[in-house]
């Protein structure tokens, strides 16, 4: 389904601070943030109202790519751009003074028809002997190119590098995941497990890699999976999946916000396909609204697939909200940003600890009494108890996670994995519980509420990423959630070990004992 962009829209296509003078005149870029399109033609450029035609325009598409603009209007055939892609515009004219100008482009695009950008952006002054990091405007991946950022690192140190040149893929495969690429950091790999997963996803053993630099963090969580193993495994269950993307509407008043929102929940079913219209895979399942002084704050609620999906979402919300601009009827919206802070992006929040962001996972066990006894030197009884002392302790510090380090787990298994590592703010997040059960055993249990996960797009197709994905058995259609309850058990695993070891006193000695590197 096609949605309309509104010019509020339209303004946020031009990539800000993209204007500058070159030898021939003048050039700025926009970026395509809507849906795939096919530019048919340019009809004018203005700058500070003065009149650039077809004839004095080129549209640069990247790698060489480029096309005169009366060309591109003769032909009839256009040229993609894809979303995510950016074009620049080059005028033969005048240069521009330092300083603030006003630009409009006016072109056609299929399927959106006639477009018109209109953004006021500067001239900044750019040093002339400011040190350049070495790049290729027509292959920036190619040898030449990486090595000859490799020889300015050591240059510009006066450092010789033997370890971060070296890498066993092609750097071709890293467009899209790293700029100015250079070389890689190596971070050891360790493995743990197998673990036992009864989930309804994940089923069976798996063994898990764990990408760290900490000592005994590998041993520590082999320790509390053979822990789980030996009482039947972890039970694991994905109970929420949810990603946001939170923009804000302004008014002039309270009651205009109020007034918004009603709207917006009356409209959700002609929201939807609007939507949906970006993405075969992005599903909307609901919208929060939040008001606040004069601004509602829609939040977005996706399903996302296998991906992570911020970009999707992103995408997605900002068709939404085009449409919304059209449709509003009501009291007039001063302001609109696609992004309000609300959907609390690589942040720890509590709004997602209590609305969830990525997946929502609880893994537990019941842990046998003489088990837990034999193999860590505690009770049940011991272990439950400390667990109510650390809550006062995590209460009284403002933590968003009561138990002892579900972010070790977590963090290992991203790097090694290829998420996003700055999700582990959001992922971090636990809810930890434990009870003596009727028979004497132990009930240990966690909830990680935001759990940002992918088994597709960003980092895990990478090489070593992939390779571990595979490892897992998480690679292909539909593996999300399974990668999820995976990483929900191990995260068990290590709650176990460590609260185990603080709690017999094990830890400081374990530490000096495997985990110092003197």
């Amino acid at each position: 389904m096609l949605f309309t962009p509104s010019p509020m829209l339209l303004k946020l296509l031009y990539t800000r601070g993209s204007l500058h003078n070159t030898p021939e005149g003048v050039a700025f870029s926009i970026k395509n943030r809507l849906d795939t399109v096919r530019v048919t033609r340019i009809d004018h450029v203005q700058i500070d109202g003065v009149h650039i035609p077809a004839e004095q325009i080129a549209l640069d598409m990247g790698e060489g790519n480029v096309r005169p603009a009366v060309a591109l209007n003769s032909d009839g055939n256009g040229v993609n751009l894809p979303v995510g892609q950016s074009a620049t515009f080059h005028l033969a004219t005048e240069q521009l003074k330092e300083g603030m100008h006003t630009v409009q482009v006016q072109f056609a695009a299929d399927p959106f028809g006639e477009l018109t950008v209109e953004v006021e952006d500067a001239i900044a002054l750019r040093p002339e002997n400011r040190t350049r990091i070495p790049r290729s405007e027509q292959d920036d991946y190619s040898e030449e190119a990486v090595q000859a950022r490799q020889r300015f690192a050591e240059e510009f140190s006066g450092q010789e590098f033997q370890h971060l040149k070296h890498y066993s893929f092609d750097a071709h495969m890293l467009q899209g995941n790293c700029e100015h690429f250079t070389g890689v950091a190596q971070i050891p790999v360790g493995l743990a497990g197998p673990l036992r997963v009864n989930g309804e996803h994940a089923q069976g053993d798996f063994l898990i890699p764990m990408a760290t630099t900490e000592g005994t963090l590998v041993a520590s969580y082999n320790r509390g999976i053979q822990v789980l193993n030996l009482c039947g495994g972890v039970k694991c269950t994905v109970i929420g999946d949810a990603m946001q993307r939170a923009p804000v509407f302004v008014f002039d008043d309270a009651r205009g916000a109020r007034d918004f929102g009603r709207w917006v929940a009356e409209e959700i079913e002609r929201i939807r396909p609007e939507a949906e219209s970006t993405s075969r895979v992005a599903k909307l399942q609901y919208i929060d609204t939040y008001l606040a002084n004069k601004f509602a704050y829609l939040r977005f609620n996706f399903s996302t697939g296998d991906a992570a999906g911020q970009n999707m979402v992103g995408r997605a919300t900002f068709a939404a909200c085009s449409w919304i601009l059209e449709h509003y009827k009501g009291a007039p919206i001063r302001h609109f940003y696609l992004e309000s802070n609300f959907a609390t992006d690589k942040k720890a929040s509590q709004i997602n600890v209590m609305r969830t962001r990525g997946k929502r996972v609880v893994a537990e066990c019941v842990i046998k009494r003489d088990i837990l006894q034999q193999r860590m030197r505690v009770t049940p009884e011991q272990l439950a108890y400390h667990g109510q002392v650390s809550n006062v302790g995590a209460f009284l510090s403002g933590a968003n996670n009561n138990g002892a380090h579900s972010a070790n787990g977590i963090t290992a298994l991203f790097i090694a994995t290829g998420q996003d590592v700055a999700n582990v703010s959001e992922s971090s997040a636990g809810v930890l519980y434990s009870e003596v059960t009727k028979e004497g055993d132990l009930y240990l249990s966690i909830t990680i509420p935001s759990l940002i996960v992918a088994t597709h797009g960003g980092g895990t197709g990478l090489a070593t990423q992939n390779e571990c994905l595979r490892m897992l058995g998480c690679v292909g259609r539909g593996t999300v959630n399974k990668f999820a309850e995976i990483v929900a058990g191990v995260v068990l695993a290590g709650e176990l070990s460590l609260g185990s070891a603080i709690s017999s006193s094990d830890w400081v000695s374990s530490h000096e004992q495997y985990g110092r590197n003197r």
